[in-house]
């Protein structure tokens, strides 16, 4: 039976929730596998060897870095879950504009941090190998069950590559970009059912980029709508984090 590990830094913890507070599916969870470490679920956690680590949070201090790297180490297979491990999350949204230490002392003022030493958000994949990643702001718990299965029979995860906009019009709804409402559906991976725009919400792009995303397409139509560069830019930062600030800098330079 493969040996599996459940770990949290920087977030909300939103992943591991999700796990458990899957009532129907925890006792079928708990009997596929050895849950060697699961803070939130259980007491007797063990720091060993690993089959799957799977991984939330993003990493800010350089004590969750030496943490993550040791759990790398000794782990066959590294699963990051949800967008801060993905991508970042939203404490990365203004990552690379300069302002993170004075944002910092704001709130902290001129205390000396002795326990640790902390830097800007990063998401796993900035400090070590990830092998796969589940997104979403939390992640679904329907894509993470699929995925686990597919894993311990040792077979990669089987994810979304499609925008939110396909499953808006699997819902039958209206286009918002037609009624010049800034949605990112074009540029989100699906898998949240496209449960904002059903509402008439806008997507905010809360499971991050969709693969081959047409930032430079959605970036002019949203400024041909009279929304501004900072505006559009701030937007699909939120939750894209690392990976859309890389995007978007790449269709500045064009």
């Amino acid at each position: 039976m493969d040996k599996i590990g459940l770990y949290s830094f920087t977030g909300c913890a939103g992943e591991l929730l999700t796990i458990l507070h899957s009532e129907d599916e925890l006792l079928d969870f708990f009997g596929c596998a050895e849950v060697k470490f699961f803070l939130m679920a259980q007491s007797n956690n063990e720091e060993v060897n690993l089959d799957i680590a799977l991984v939330e949070g993003s990493i800010t201090t350089d004590e969750q870095t030496e943490k993550l790297r040791g759990l790398r180490a000794r782990s066959k297979t590294l699963v990051a879950m949800g967008i801060c491990a993905c991508f970042g999350g939203i404490q990365a949204m203004r990552r690379g504009d300069g302002g993170w230490e004075k944002r910092f002392k704001k709130i902290y003022g001129e205390a000396l941090l002795e326990v640790d030493k902390p830097f800007e958000s990063q998401p796993l994949d900035a400090l070590i190998k990830v092998d796969h990643y589940i997104p979403g702001c939390p992640m679904d718990k329907g894509q993470f069950f699929s995925a686990l299965t597919r894993l311990l029979n040792g077979n990669p995860p089987s994810l979304y590559r499609f925008p939110v906009c396909n499953e808006c019009k699997w819902r039958g709804n209206e286009c918002l970009l037609l009624k010049n409402i800034p949605c990112l559906g074009p540029l989100t991976a699906g898998g949240c059912n496209a449960i904002c725009p059903s509402y008439s919400l806008p997507c905010v792009g809360c499971w991050g980029p969709v693969e081959e995303a047409n930032v430079a397409s959605e970036y002019q139509l949203l400024q041909e709508k009279g929304f501004s560069g900072d505006v559009v830019t701030r937007r699909m930062k939120t939750f894209g984090g690392v990976r859309m600030a890389q995007l978007i800098k790449d269709v500045k330079k064009v």
